[in-house]
């Protein structure tokens, strides 16, 4: 099957993504490996409150968390990327 010549093989900003993403992941268990079920609530139910919700917002926030990171840097590899190919 023929490569289209305009997309480019480089996947970087996808791989960048991912690891920044899956590291993220890694932290947020490490952190709650040893920790007891009531101040993992207490936890999530803190940061639920910090967005106006309570135990379901912290978990949506804290699983929102990896998705932010790996968009992060996915976007900032394609950012430099294209600041570099505009210098050419």
């Amino acid at each position: 099957m023929k490569q289209n010549s305009n997309k480019s093989n480089d996947r970087s900003a996808e791989i960048t993504g991912g690891v920044a993403g899956g590291a993220t992941v890694a932290g947020i268990g490490a952190a709650a490996a040893g920790a007891s079920a009531s101040t993992i609530t207490y936890t999530l139910a803190s940061i639920g409150g910090l967005v106006g919700g309570g135990m379901a917002a912290g978990i949506a926030v804290v699983a929102a968390a990896p998705l932010a990171v790996g968009a992060a840097g996915y976007g900032a590899v394609k950012l430099i990327k294209k600041i570099k190919n505009n210098k050419k």
